[in-house]
């Protein structure tokens, strides 16, 4: 009833300043018959007498098609969505607990909102596209709160190159160039066309006449991108530097000479890791603190113990590449992380490396 009285007022002003122009205007403008018809259509819709002041606005509507039952618009709420957990929130293929889990949301992570029903909204954030617990969101004023706290505005470098000014004014000083393409953090906005940047240390401004901006929210991951990012971190943890063990010729050459008999058939990396291995035990308290103690230590090393080490070693039958191997190993480089085992891959569980499976 509410919304219909507001409307009703509405059309009732638009027809009274109908009524006015009608008046007014007529009155300068129209003569004779043409006068008459058109005040007299108006005036029979507005006679007092002839009805209440609803019916009056209901009738003159009718006359000029207006619909006064049509709900006033609402404004459309926001699609924003935003993670609210400590950790993480599983996305699943379905509105379920039972469903496969399709992806993850992190704490401060945001999305689009698909759909939502029964306590369950469908979302797409990043490659991600699934369902999420209502219990774990935040909708409408609370997730444009959090994302205006954890998001930032970017902007992207919009022609060849873009000056960067002191002031935000085309007569202030020249910081630099930016290169197109370039993007750079907003650090603030201005309504008169600038924004400032962090330009090597110094507020830089530019203008957003050649920006393209837009505003991030980090975004959760699929678990094929979870997957991935596991494995790339399994794969870097290997691969560590614990600074450069001094040591004379000989001892390098005997390190080559090791690597030549245990993995001489190798790839250069499977070369590197056994190296490795030598010099991960050397740091190790576990084992003695140098290489001719490592590779001697008894019932360690095969080779060590049958005599052909010393017949490689003495003959110099290791080859170009196990010497570099040994050098890298002995500049601290590992490929296997800090691992102290080695031997034929038997599917014994480990990080394989060619013919090897280093634990």
């Amino acid at each position: 009833m509410t919304k219909c009285r507001k409307l009703i007022t509405t059309a009732a002003a638009v027809l009274m300043s109908l009524c006015l122009l009608f008046e007014a205007g007529m009155s300068v403008h129209a003569s004779g018959d043409a006068y008459e018809k058109t005040r007299g259509g108006v005036a029979a819709v507005f006679n007092p007498g002839a009805a209440s002041s609803e019916d009056v606005v209901i009738a003159m509507a009718r006359e000029l098609n207006l619909d006064l039952t049509a709900e006033e618009k609402k404004p459309e709420e926001s699609k924003l969505v935003m993670a609210n957990v400590q950790n993480a929130l599983n996305v699943r293929s379905d509105a379920s607990q039972d469903a496969d889990k399709v992806g993850m949301l992190y704490k401060d992570c945001g999305g689009t909102i698909l759909e939502r029903r029964d306590g369950w909204t469908k979302l797409q954030s990043g490659n991600i596209i699934g369902w999420a617990s209502d219990e774990y969101l935040l909708f409408g004023e609370e997730a444009l709160a959090l994302a205006s706290s954890v998001g930032k505005m970017v902007a992207t470098v919009d022609t060849e190159t873009l000056r960067v000014r002191m002031e935000p004014s085309t007569e202030a000083g020249i910081w630099g160039l930016l290169p197109g393409g370039e993007v750079v953090e907003v650090l603030n906005q201005y309504d008169d066309g600038w924004v400032r940047i962090d330009f090597e240390g110094e507020d830089g401004y530019v203008s957003t006449d050649f920006l393209v901006q837009d505003f991030l929210i980090d975004a959760g991951e699929t678990m094929e991108e979870i997957q991935a990012r596991i494995e790339k971190e399994k794969e870097e943890s290997r691969h560590k530097n614990y600074g450069e063990y001094t040591t004379d010729a000989d001892t390098t050459l005997l390190l080559a000479a090791l690597i030549y008999c245990e993995a001489g058939c190798e790839s250069y990396e499977g070369k590197v890791a056994v190296g490795a291995v030598v010099m991960n035990r050397v740091r190790s308290a576990a084992y003695p603190n140098s290489i001719h103690g490592v590779i001697y230590a008894s019932g360690q090393f095969t080779p060590a113990m049958t005599g052909k080490l010393d017949r490689v070693y003495e003959s110099g039958g290791y080859d170009a590449s196990c010497i570099q191997a040994a050098q890298e190993a002995l500049s601290g480089v590992s490929n296997v992380g800090d691992l102290t085992h080695f031997r034929r891959n038997n599917g014994r569980e480990g990080l394989v490396i060619g013919n090897h499976v280093f634990y």
